[in-house]
């Protein structure tokens, strides 16, 4: 993985099982809404339930993105090429 590369990160919710791995990798970008179910949060720390958001992988924290998405039980964690998309970690990509 180029360490260029600007990344986004979504999750699916049909698939999410609320393990809450991602939560315990990085609390700043993933956390649990009333559901059960794990979202993303963009920089202001505000829950997007909106099916499919997307928000920018912050730079510090590409590691623990991409292990969640390797670790994710649900296999619903998506990390994509901010540019042209192309899958990163997750469903989809070459691990």
């Amino acid at each position: 993985m180029s360490t260029s590369r600007d990344l986004e990160v979504s999750i699916d919710q049909d698939a999410c099982t609320g393990d809450g791995l991602c939560v315990q990798y990085a609390p700043t970008v993933f956390e649990f809404d009333i559901d059960g179910l794990a979202y993303v949060k963009d920089t202001d720390g505000e829950l997007l339930t909106t099916p499919g958001s997307q928000v920018r992988v912050p730079e510090h924290l590409r590691l623990e993105i991409v292990n969640a998405a390797h670790d994710c039980p649900g296999e619903c964690i998506y990390v994509r090429d901010r540019n042209d998309k192309s899958p990163v970690a997750g469903p989809g990509a070459d691990d």
